[in-house]
């Protein structure tokens, strides 16, 4: 319920962007807050990816709060285990905890055009009622596995990268790899060691850039803790460098190929074998798939114990792995780095907001919002990592922090009118969302199959533009471009 003039506000997930939200709005008066978390932990993405070799392909300095700047990195691109424990930290620091609700999975969520308030119902059947209703459940927390006939008959251990089974002990086993993803680039150096023979079945190879990567030394912690201008040196420097590359989308596309020389020669630089180099050599532009950055993929590739299969796989047998040309290749394990259903957004929560309007119909076509962030219709209902707001290059965390402060002002404006729902301007959506395919139009992403695209090839992820015309867009919100009623 809400407090005296202030909304109470419910939030969907403990990942980044939920935890990040509930700070914001602490920071700043809004303590009538809840969050509702399907795990029995915090981390998102942080929590759940726990294969060998996690790792965030952002430097550590960029990829966390401004607000709370992290002196001891253990190194430049740190470990999952290192960022969920930061994350945990800044909970825990800012009194974030004590508001989470661990284990409630939200099934649906119903606004009132009488009360102009939010019902949210989780698998328990707890119905909670709020003013202001904001997701925070990424764009990467569902798993996607392939659709290959006899998926299921598998004798063997089978699971996917996010969902790693530590149980199964692959040293000396056969085990097929299937997928080439930002996860496979990670746990494939890790097990190719231990295993008797790797198969890593590959649809399209990726572009791999080299990961200038450091352990941070005590000295270098010292620097950052008693000089934090030194920590604020090295993030702006990551920070200058993605809204650098990420000008090579559509303004400077001199840049784009300046960094896929750079890959380019990382790949000759790793692999000698030419049999392996035209495997491995991409023959779409880079920046149409994500670019993946590592320094010991290819040299893992190149091991006598390690086989790259091009040949497209018809079906999984419960001996192994069958091609298209007709060879069984026979394994123990398999392990699917397949990536997520990244373009069901808020899927499978059912979402309903003014008039009865199902949010799933409205984003029949794809999903889209004004700035990621509002959708028409749907009342006092705000997204953090929305539809549109992911990055070629830089930090979600930095784009995160631009909604939050947004969404933050919103939930404001309601604030100073109490008995008000504010709804985004259809038309104000439909100007954002018309110049945003416009531009999306001009980039490399149209060029290949990815998850950035939907069945009907409508772009529903990225952004693209820098994190600076992000946040310059959002630094204010302007009330002409909502309803109150």
């Amino acid at each position: 319920m809400s407090t005296g003039n202030r909304p109470s506000v419910l939030i969907i997930g403990a990942g980044f962007g939920g935890i990040g939200m509930a700070i914001e709005l602490r920071r700043n008066g809004f303590h009538d807050l809840t969050i509702l978390e399907r795990a029995a932990d915090l981390g998102g993405v942080w929590r759940e990816n726990t294969y060998p070799g996690a790792a965030c392909d952002v430097p550590s300095p960029l990829y966390s709060f401004s607000f709370e700047p992290k002196p001891d990195w253990p190194q430049r691109y740190s470990g999952r285990d290192a960022i969920h424990a930061y994350l945990r930290g800044v909970a825990q620091r800012n009194g974030v905890l004590d508001t989470i609700r661990f284990g409630a999975e939200v099934t649906a969520a119903e606004f009132d055009d009488a009360s102009g308030r939010w019902t949210v119902r989780t698998t328990d059947g707890t119905a909670r009622t709020v003013d202001v209703l904001i997701s925070a459940v990424g764009q990467l927390s569902r798993p996607a596995l392939p659709d290959l006939p006899g998926l299921d008959t598998f004798a063997g251990p089978a699971f996917h990268s996010a969902t790693w089974d530590h149980r199964v002990e692959l040293s000396g086993k056969r085990v097929a790899c299937i997928g080439t993803g930002a996860s496979a680039i990670q746990y494939i150096p890790e097990i190719q060691p231990k295993v008797a023979q790797l198969t890593l079945f590959q649809r399209t190879p990726a572009w791999v850039i080299p990961k200038f990567d450091t352990d941070y030394s005590p000295i270098q912690h010292t620097l950052f803790a008693r000089l934090p201008g030194a920590l604020l040196v090295e993030r702006f420097g990551w920070w200058a460098i993605a809204d650098f590359v990420s000008l090579g989308l559509v303004e400077f596309p001199a840049i784009a190929r300046l960094v896929a020389k750079i890959a380019s020669r990382h790949l000759r630089k790793q692999v000698d074998d030419p049999a392996l180099l035209a495997k491995l050599t991409p023959d779409y532009p880079i920046g149409c798939k994500r670019a993946l950055f590592s320094n010991d993929y290819y040299p893992a590739l190149t091991r006598p114990n390690v086989a790259v299969e091009t040949t497209a796989i018809t079906e999984v047998r419960p001996e192994g792995v069958r091609t298209a040309d007709g060879t069984m290749h026979e394994v123990d394990v398999i392990i699917y780095g397949t990536g997520f259903k990244g373009t069901e957004f808020l899927w499978p929560m059912d979402i309903y907001g003014r008039a009865g309007h199902k949010l799933s119909d409205a984003w029949s076509e794809g999903a889209h919002a004004y700035y990621g962030i509002a959708v028409p219709d749907f009342p006092n209902l705000f997204l953090v990592y929305g539809p549109n707001t992911n990055l070629s290059a830089g930090s979600i965390i930095y784009m995160i922090e631009s909604q939050t402060r947004y969404i933050r002002q919103a939930v404001e404006l309601l604030a100073q009118r109490r008995g008000h729902c504010l709804e985004v301007r259809a038309d104000k959506e439909e100007q954002f969302n018309t110049a945003l395919q416009q531009r999306l139009a001009r980039t490399p992403w149209n060029f290949c199959t990815s998850w950035y695209r939907n069945a009907a090839g409508r772009i529903t992820n990225n952004w693209p533009g820098s994190q600076t015309s992000y946040r310059r867009h959002l630094r204010k919100l302007d009330p002409a471009d909502y309803t109150l009623t």
